[in-house]
């Protein structure tokens, strides 16, 4: 009976290591952003996670930390920094001020087209730039689409440059988009999207940009009730790691997370080019006024953008690189 009892112990005791050892050797990556749950990123980044465990066989996990939880997009790429997050999704206007030459990106009317955006993004200027944040401790993996930019405001449309005097526009913390709204004659005003509802509300800026699902599912177009598609920014959103959690994985563990981003961007894609289209067909619903505005004096008025970056010439090389592109 005692030999029964050893036996049984014994085995349990080895399933209860081997359970152990099993959860021990789980890697749980932190994942943060600020988005919305019903956000097509935030959908593609849990497609990612579940890819991800596929692919490790349940060695690597992501949890996802929607809503700012964990920070402003800012915050989370300095907790990558210091190790404390594994991943985030950001703006490339916010990389900007981590990575410099991100901020080509922020050009008005930099891109000709959808297509010709993407053939930038995945070829080898947007991967120079994704390895570029290296050097700043952030691995870019990929780049979502985030769509074009454009205004929307409380009071009257933004049909031409000039109606844009007098009004505060909430910007990104970005140099760039200030200069754009600075040089069409609007007055930036940094401010955090989580604030950005209320300001409007309150009247301490006049009108923002953004896209139209984010437009759509921060509830903004309940105050801002003129929505005008100039599309002057065509910026993407940058799926970055810490380099401390990269370069902690071995090469088989960061082929498998490569893999999944790369999966995740292309399914995020197709994701948002829906959320665009249901995004204006709701917000036209709720009462906002839809306009589309000739883009050519808006892209008069930022020639002076341009000519800011003749004289720094890894920027204006890659203007010229992109333009380039067909």
């Amino acid at each position: 009976m005692k030999e029964y009892i050893y036996t049984f112990f014994a085995i349990a005791l080895f399933f209860g290591l081997v359970s152990c050892q099993s959860v021990e050797e789980t890697k749980t990556i932190k994942l943060a952003h600020g988005l919305d749950e019903t956000h097509p990123v935030h959908r593609a980044m849990v497609f990612m996670g579940q890819e991800l465990e596929k692919k490790s066989e349940g060695t690597l996990k992501i949890d996802v930390y929607p809503n700012q939880q964990l920070g402003s997009e800012r915050q989370c790429l300095e907790l990558l920094q210091i190790g404390s997050l594994g991943m985030t999704k950001v703006s490339a206007a916010v990389m900007e001020n981590f990575s410099p030459n991100m901020k080509v990106f922020g050009l008005p009317y930099l891109f000709k087209n959808r297509a010709q955006t993407f053939r930038v993004l995945d070829g080898p200027i947007g991967k120079e730039l994704l390895d570029g944040g290296e050097k700043y401790w952030l691995k870019g993996l990929g780049y979502y689409d985030a769509g074009s930019r454009s205004f929307y405001t409380v009071k009257s449309p933004i049909e031409k440059p000039d109606d844009l005097k007098g009004l505060k526009i909430r910007v990104m913390e970005s140099v760039t988009a200030m200069n754009m709204i600075k040089s069409m004659g609007g007055a930036p005003t940094p401010i955090s999207s989580g604030e950005l509802y209320t300001a409007l509300q309150q009247g301490v800026v006049d009108g923002a940009e953004n896209n139209p699902p984010t437009f759509y599912l921060t509830r903004e177009y309940e105050v801002c009730k003129y929505f005008s598609l100039d599309e002057h920014t065509t910026i993407p959103d940058v799926l970055i790691m810490s380099t401390h959690l990269w370069n902690s994985l071995n090469e088989e563990e960061q082929g498998w997370v490569q893999e999944a981003a790369d999966a995740s961007v292309q399914y995020q894609r197709k994701l948002w080019a829906n959320a665009e289209e249901e995004a204006l067909a709701a917000v036209e619903k709720a009462g906002v006024t839809i306009s589309r505005p000739d883009k050519t004096p808006f892209m008069e008025k930022v020639t002076s953008v341009y000519d800011s970056y003749r004289d720094n010439t890894e920027i204006y090389s890659l203007i010229k690189r992109i333009q380039e592109t067909n």
